[in-house]
Parts: C-alpha cells; sequence; structure tokens
C-alpha cells in the first residue's frame, strides 16, 4: 500500500507507542469522525497522547483532519475541536469470486463497500466442455480484476490487498490438491501468486468458506452461534462457522462434501441448480408434449431456472421436482446438523432466492431423519454476491491486521 505505513517496532518505548497507535487505529476503523475527547473516553489514553497518535497516524495516511465539532453543529462558542475520520479509501481492496462458468471481480474501500466490479465469462457451459487451460483461467481472473479496477476509476497502485475465491480446497499456503482431482487444480492454478506482479498482499480460499465469512457480517447472533452454509449450484460445498469462528485446517478439506456420494437418497456432491437441471431433462423425456410451463423448453436445453420459473408458476411437474430438491437438502443437513450439532444451515450462491420454498420443505422433511427442532433451514439473502462479499471481507480483515500487528521490520 502506497499511501500508508505502518510503524517499525524498536525499543521499549517506541512499542509502546507503536501499541497505543494500534489501540487508536483499531477504535478508529470504520468509526465516524471523532474528536480527542471522544477517542479519550473510548481508549483510556491520555489527551496529549491521543493528539501526537493522531497526528502520527494522519502522516501515514490512516486518518484525516475531518470537519471542526462548530461545523459539526456541536459547538457554537469557543475554538473548535480537531475532528478525526479513518480514512476508508486509505487503500482499497480486490475481492474476486472465481467460480466455475464466471469469474466476477470487485473493488471495495476499507470499509468494505463496493466501488468498481466485472464479470467475465469463464468455462463453457456444458458437461463435455473442456476446462479452461491453467494459463487462460489466470488470464481471465486479471481481466476480470483489470475490468473492475477501471470501472471503479482505479488503478493498480491503488490496491493492496487481492483475495481470489475459488470451487476447490485451498490449504494454508493458498494452492489447492493435485492429486486425483484434475478439476481443483484448474479452479486454482497457482492463483495465490496474481497479486506478485503489482506488491499486492493476496490470498486464495475455498468459496464456500468465504460465503460462510460473509454471513457473519449478517448475523445477529451470540459468540457460541454455529451454523454451516452450502454453497449449491454445480457442485455442493459447505463453509462451518462453530462458536462463531469460521473453521478451516491448513490442508483446506474442511468442508468438502465428497462423502455424500456414500449417503442414502443424495448419492453425489452435485448441487442442488445441477440436481434442478438433471431431473428436469429426465422427467421430460419421460413425458413429451407436456402441457405445463416446463414443457415449453425441450429436455435437451432445459436450465436449472427454468425448473424455478415453472414451480413458481404452479407447474406441477415443477413442483414435483422441488420436492425431491428438498428431501435431498434434507438428507444434506442430517449429515451435517447430526454431526457437527449446528444451530442454523444456509444454502448460498446465485440460486439461493429460488430455494427459499425447498429449505422450508426440507426442514419439514428433516424430522423424518434426525431429532433437531431447533435447527433452522433458510436460503441466504445474499445470493449471487455472498462469495465476492466474504472475499471483500477477508481483504479488508487482511490489511486491517496488517496495520495492527505489523511484522518486524527487514
Amino acid at each position: 500500500m502506497s499511501q500508508t505505513r505502518s510503524p517499525a517496532p524498536a525499543g521499549s518505548s517506541q512499542l509502546i507507542r507503536q501499541l497505543n497507535a494500534q489501540r487508536v487505529l483499531s477504535c478508529m476503523w470504520g468509526r465516524e469522525p471523532s474528536t480527542a475527547t471522544e477517542l479519550m473516553h473510548a481508549t483510556g489514553l491520555t489527551r496529549a497522547t491521543i493528539l501526537t497518535l493522531c497526528r502520527d497516524l494522519t502522516e501515514q495516511g490512516w486518518l484525516e483532519v475531518s470537519e471542526n465539532s462548530r461545523q459539526a453543529g456541536q459547538y457554537t462558542k469557543g475554538r473548535p475541536a480537531l475532528r478525526y475520520a479513518f480514512r476508508e479509501d486509505a487503500c482499497h481492496v480486490i475481492g474476486v469470486d472465481a467460480g466455475l462458468h464466471q469469474v466476477t471481480a470487485a473493488v471495495a474501500n476499507l470499509r468494505g463497500v463496493e466501488v468498481g466490479c466485472a464479470t467475465r465469462p469463464s468455462n463453457p457451459q456444458g458437461s463435455d466442455a473442456p476446462l479452461q487451460p491453467a494459463a487462460e483461467r489466470r488470464r481471465t481472473v486479471l481481466d476480470t480484476v483489470d475490468a473492475a479496477l477501471g470501472q471503479a476509476g482505479l488503478t493498480h497502485a491503488d490496491v493492496a490487498c487481492l483475495v481470489i475465491a475459488v470451487p476447490a480446497p485451498v490449504d494454508s499456503d493458498g494452492r489447492s490438491p493435485k492429486g486425483l482431482n484434475a478439476f481443483w487444480s484448474l479452479m486454482n492454478p497457482e492463483l495465490i501468486t496474481l497479486g506478485a506482479e503489482h506488491g499486492w498482499d493476496c490470498a486464495v480460499d475455498n468459496d464456500a468458506n468465504l460465503a460462510a465469512l460473509a454471513e457473519l457480517d449478517l448475523q445477529s447472533s451470540g459468540p457460541d452461534d454455529s451454523f454451516a452454509v452450502i454453497l449449491s449450484g454445480e457442485r455442493l460445498g459447505a463453509g462451518l462457522v462453530m462458536d462463531g469462528r469460521l473453521l478451516h485446517q491448513a490442508r483446506g478439506g474442511i468442508g468438502e462434501l465428497g462423502m455424500l456420494d456414500l449417503v442414502q437418497g443424495v448419492e453425489s456432491a452435485n448441487g442442488l441448480g445441477w440436481w434442478a437441471r438433471h431431473l428436469a431433462r429426465e422427467a421430460l423425456s419421460r413425458t413429451p408434449g407436456h402441457s405445463g410451463a416446463l414443457g415449453q423448453v425441450t429436455a435437451e436445453e432445459v436450465t436449472s431456472e427454468d425448473v424455478f420459473a415453472a414451480a413458481d408458476a404452479g407447474d406441477q411437474l415443477a413442483l414435483e421436482i422441488m420436492d425431491q430438491l428438498a428431501d435431498r437438502l434434507a438428507r444434506i443437513c442430517v449429515v451435517l446438523a447430526g454431526l457437527l450439532d449446528l444451530d442454523r444451515i444456509l444454502v448460498s450462491g446465485a440460486i439461493a432466492p429460488a430455494l427459499t420454498d425447498v429449505a422450508a420443505r426440507a426442514k419439514e422433511k428433516l424430522a423424518q431423519h434426525l431429532y433437531a427442532p431447533w435447527l433452522q433451514i433458510e436460503a441466504s439473502t445474499l445470493g449471487a454476491h455472498a462469495v465476492r462479499r466474504g472475499a471483500i471481507r477477508l481483504a479488508v480483515d487482511r490489511i486491517k491486521d496488517q496495520a495492527l500487528h505489523p511484522g518486524p521490520a527487514a
């Protein structure tokens, strides 16, 4: 980040000063403009210390002098007090949802507010279509990032951190296993290196993990809350939150749902979007000339969106398919909630808005398999924005952590 810097630790007095600076910056991060008096009450530091640290943080680019208290309507007489404001534009971050069929990049300020966004196609649709080669996928991600920066009117120099979400397990080094599943390495072809050219901090994480991180921003639950977020488009993946914290493992395998291949009534980790399309094709092939709304498309061309729209229109065939989706979701919830004793399971991703009734029906079916009357099964309200919102949240958190806990000077 070119505009801001963190003081390097040195002797004991300088270390105390740095810790106090971190204390003030943590208090000011995202806070409304504040006077020295307000910061004294918030931090417990003396006025002299507050004024010195605010001056230092202003010089470093984290704070700026805002309107004074008279202009803000707090004083009408006497000398107006300086007000300091957190600089939400001190630098910017980029969150990327590098999905199977499209890549979306969003540029955000340090409050996590998006200021630019762009989407580019990734792999072509169709089960027989070959996946993008590694070099082409890397180029697609970079092209999408550049398009988002252009839309925001920013340059590479304005960015400090890049976080990329991928539909694959990701280890603590930002890499995906090559092993038996070539899909994973094609989804994450060393994307962790993409920030190096511009000097950006970079992280890669599983898309379901980041969707769960986004939900943490929305939930008004307590610190003991535990829930799972299921991304359900083409493939299933889960982000797990236990006691208010996102679970991670060094190998990146938490939330992988390949074991569903062995679960009766589920038999695969294909997502609900995939199953909606697959079941519709089977049904339309068995009943040619179906007169309902679903019959307006052929078995070869039907999409999950066609199924959801037909169900909304009351098409009986589509409603039967939705019921089958609810049964699958209920069985998946049994596996997760039965093992982890969760409070809530959220279905997330682009198709989530269409699955509100499916989630409610899955809750009804759950009682056939598991006693968990407390368990909530819901469709996320974030829809297609969940993954990139989580990526932005992680990027901002990384900048904040670096600012508040800088490493030793080189």
